[in-house]
């Protein structure tokens, strides 16, 4: 780690136990703008300033991999002038901080099935990736209209087709394999998972690669969450003894 990223980490972590991968379950937006008095769609916009918050801490402290779950295959069966202003969100926000994410080396992969996903948005998702894909500062992983289930029964036939074709034999299959036909091929599997709002549960995120996630939840809002209590989740994980099933 460079003297850079050492003299902005907060005193309380340990730069040696730094995390590569810390993953989102962004919760709470919609109960922050009912506590607050607010529509829904303010707790959304609210939450985005987090998003951005977040990304730069990890960034500046040398996380190298960020992953948000932004909208969920799930998540359609929501009231659709939510669902639709939520695509018009994520559209407008790549496209206003798109340059300056570039400009400071994030660089942006998207998680998910695309099929459904509006094209204006898909479109900037495109723009995103292509220009981002040289970026080495930080990578932000972005799910929308993600489902983990459905990723893996992706993972599944893709596979049983090579198997079928005869390009590939039933036992070179193994877990390496199988993960480079998950939407997160080329990264490592999470170290931390924030859970926010109190929530306790996976809800069909990342099943595959939270096996040995440490998991922190809190009873925080996103819209909520502040640097300081990112700074605490990093220093409980920290604390944690990681042992993979071993002794």
């Amino acid at each position: 780690m460079t003297t850079q990223l050492i003299t902005k980490l907060p005193a309380i972590l340990d730069p040696t136990k730094i995390p590569q991968h810390v993953a989102a379950i962004m919760d709470g937006n919609g109960r922050w703008a009912k506590q607050q008095g607010l529509p829904r769609i303010a707790g959304h916009q609210q939450g985005a300033n987090t998003v951005r918050s977040i990304l730069r801490c990890c960034k500046d402290w040398g996380i190298a991999n960020f992953t948000v779950y932004a909208f969920s295959t799930e998540n359609w069966g929501r009231p659709e002038a939510e669902v639709n202003f939520l695509m018009r969100l994520f559209e407008g926000l790549l496209d206003s901080e798109l340059d300056r994410m570039h400009a400071e080396g994030v660089r942006i992969r998207f998680l998910g099935d695309r099929s459904q996903v509006p094209i204006g948005l898909r479109n900037m998702m495109d723009k995103s990736i292509k220009k981002t894909v040289n970026n080495r500062a930080v990578t932000f992983n972005i799910a929308i209209n993600y489902g983990s289930r459905n990723e893996i029964l992706q993972a599944c036939r893709s596979i049983s087709k090579r198997v079928k074709n005869g390009e590939l034999e039933t036992e070179q299959i193994d877990e390496s394999l199988f993960a480079k036909y998950l939407d997160t091929h080329g990264l490592p599997d999470p170290d931390l998972l924030i859970r926010t709002s109190g929530e306790q549960r996976l809800s069909n995120f990342l099943l595959w690669q939270l096996a040995y996630t440490e998991i922190y939840i809190t009873n925080t809002h996103w819209p909520d969450f502040s640097n300081d209590e990112f700074t605490q989740a990093i220093a409980d994980y920290q604390q944690r003894n990681r042992r993979f099933g071993k002794v």
